[in-house]
């Protein structure tokens, strides 16, 4: 009897964090209740900002009652995988932005997804585990609240900022990785690299699905006049719209000096077997002039001249040495050798 399937192990819980941030008069104040959130956004001069760290049920059914917000942008906010985009509702804007992260011991890039909903009195950040950028945005503001005036173009621009300037450390270490992948190929000559050069390809690849979208997204922001937005802010917003082209144009600069390596390597390794296919095709045709001789006096034929003939072996042999050095001294001078 087969044993019986045993069940599979529970899964660590999720930690959730669900943190409500209100400024007014100048004032920052902390963990604010969330049922408040209908009376803050009410009050004039009042910013409130939202923040759903792995967003529960309840969490879900708040962005319904007190935001209103539309099934379809809730449905992408607390999704893991959607594609960066901005999309326009009547009340708010919806952005999709992603963070990255390259894990030192694992060697592999990661992604995080950031769901934003714009309104003009208020922010609501949706995300899938931690992100840095979300808790230093929030600690700059509450610190320097009169910085930001209430405005939500100003706390965009500085979350967004944030976020894209984490991606130049993310690309000098895929820089890093091109360099050590091009030094194994040209001076070491190490088959692993092969392997190394499709994986560091797939992750710049994952860059490249993040960041050109979110180059679109900043495009239609800094050239659409947008309500909520300031126009002094739309100024800063083309700041980041830069270094984000900045960061596509590296990207595919390493991906084509990765692709050029890859074709160095075939190249070299085509070469190698040339050069062993040679070899073997020159010790070939040498020793089949030997084997040639060796044939023709190995023939037992009754009236062969040199069959009885003293001195026919070391002829044969000094023959297959003559020939030998011959065809070897043919072929170096051609340089087939």
């Amino acid at each position: 009897m087969p044993p019986k399937p045993q069940s599979p192990a529970a899964s660590p819980p999720v930690e959730s964090r669900r943190m409500v941030v209100c400024a007014h008069a100048g004032r920052c104040e902390s963990h604010v209740d969330p049922s408040r959130i209908s009376e803050l956004l009410t009050q004039p001069g009042t910013f409130v900002w939202l923040d759903l760290q792995n967003p529960q049920a309840e969490d879900i059914q708040l962005l319904r009652d007190e935001f209103q917000f539309h099934p379809l942008s809730i449905e992408d906010a607390t999704r893991h995988h959607e594609r960066p985009k901005l999309e326009t509702f009547e009340q708010y804007y919806f952005m999709v932005f992603y963070q990255l992260n390259y894990d030192d011991a694992a060697r592999r890039l990661r992604s995080h997804a950031l769901g934003l909903f714009i309104g003009a009195n208020y922010l609501v950040s949706v995300h899938h585990g931690p992100i840095t950028t979300i808790d230093e945005t929030l600690t700059r503001w509450q610190a320097s609240t009169a910085e930001f005036n209430n405005d939500a173009g100003a706390l965009i621009y500085a979350l967004l900022d944030a976020i894209v300037d984490d991606y130049f450390p993310v690309l000098d270490k895929l820089a890093d990785q091109v360099e050590e992948i091009e030094q194994q190929i040209f001076e070491h000559f190490r088959e692993e690299a092969l392997q190394s050069v499709f994986s560091l390809k797939r992750d710049l690849l994952t860059v490249r699905r993040v960041v050109a979208p979110e180059r679109d997204v900043l495009n239609v922001l800094i050239r659409r006049e947008v309500p909520i937005f300031e126009r002094n802010t739309i100024l800063y917003l083309q700041d980041v719209y830069d270094h984000i082209v900045r960061i596509t144009d590296s990207i595919d600069t390493y991906r084509d000096l990765l692709s050029s390596a890859l074709d160095a390597f075939l190249s070299l390794q085509s070469n190698q077997l040339n050069q062993i296919v040679k070899v073997l095709t020159i010790t070939s045709i040498v020793l089949m002039c030997d084997a040639l001789i060796a044939g023709i006096y190995g023939m037992n034929f009754e009236f062969m001249p040199e069959l009885h003939w003293r001195f026919g072996y070391p002829l044969a042999l000094a023959l297959m040495v003559v020939v030998s050095t011959a065809l070897l001294l043919f072929f170096r001078r051609r340089r087939w050798l």
